[in-house]
């Protein structure tokens, strides 16, 4: 008896893309390929080239100078943005669920301001949001191991939540105590006007912050100052030997998972990366992926992929 097929056809609404969409897909949207590596390295340079425009022109002996021809790149790097913003959404298949991801919405962000700034010419200087798109640097450079370093690190810091939050209780406990007593020593005379406000003088000494707004004028006010900037040294490294053991922890399970580096393939369909160089389909919504164009260097595939392949 022949088995069920586990991928049924799709309906033809919903083919994979082809000719030049797909082109412009794996251009715009990848970079495991030499064309979408130079369309990502030139696009972090342009960013970075409208930002120092904007910087410059911020600074009023030089836009005294050049403030025309800072207008004319400034528009020149916004067309720019725009075409590739509109080639972005005819490159997937579904443009409104890339226009509403987190990368969609900086990119519409990236164009916005100039044209909104003919009518709020204020908005004119939120144009620096287009540093956020430097974040696909990531992809870009194949940082991999700075991703799982990232990811390395956000998981010591769920793990070790608990141990942090008592930590933090018994810190503002104890600024509650010493600034009500600080309260008490001091007095309105000499700035401790209130609680809150000693409770903040509090704050401020034991994360060795120190404003110098206000300050104890009593010996036994500086004495008990004092303390509290030798508690704050301890108090600095609590957390960090937390986190750091944390981390130590998960390194050692990292070694021994030794997981594959993900390529930079995007599922056409939801627009997830991360996946594995031999995987077929998606991981987030099962569709199928295009193929990889590093699959040939890519370490073999663990036993359970290759026979769920298979099946």
């Amino acid at each position: 008896m022949a088995l069920p097929n586990p991928t049924p056809p799709r309906p033809a609404s919903e083919k994979p893309l082809e000719g030049w969409r797909q082109r412009w897909h794996s251009v715009i949207f990848e970079a495991d390929t030499r064309a979408g590596r130079l369309f990502d390295q030139a696009l972090i340079v342009v960013i970075l080239l409208s930002i120092a425009v904007v910087m410059a022109d911020s600074v009023e002996a030089i836009n005294r100078r050049h403030g025309e021809a800072f207008k004319v790149a400034e528009w020149l790097f916004t067309l720019l943005f725009t075409f590739e913003y509109i080639a972005r959404l005819l490159a997937v298949r579904n443009p409104w669920r890339y226009a509403t991801s987190f990368f969609g919405i900086i990119d519409l962000l990236a164009v916005l301001p100039t044209y909104l700034a003919l009518f709020v010419p204020e908005l004119h200087l939120l144009i620096d949001v287009r540093v956020l798109r430097l974040l696909r640097v990531f992809r870009i450079f194949k940082l991999t191991e700075y991703v799982a370093e990232y990811q390395s690190l956000g998981s010591a810091l769920a793990a070790s939540r608990r141990k942090i939050m008592v930590f933090l209780s018994a810190v503002l406990m104890v600024v509650l105590v010493m600034g009500t007593v600080m309260y008490v020593v001091e007095g309105r005379e000499h700035g401790f006007t209130s609680i809150p406000t000693s409770v903040y003088w509090a704050i401020s000494t034991v994360t060795t912050v120190g404003f110098g707004d206000i300050a104890p004028k009593t010996d036994l006010g500086r004495l008990i100052a004092s303390f509290m900037m030798l508690l704050g040294w301890g108090t600095l490294a609590v957390p960090t030997g937390i986190v750091t053991s944390e981390m130590a922890a998960q390194r050692r399970m990292s070694r021994a998972a030794a997981p594959t580096p993900p390529a930079t393939r995007a599922c056409r369909d939801c627009l997830r990366e991360g996946h594995a160089p031999y995987a077929n389909f998606c991981f987030n919504c099962a569709a199928r992926l295009p193929p990889c164009a590093r699959q040939g260097n890519a370490p073999d595939a663990p036993a359970e992929a290759v026979a769920g392949r298979q099946a």
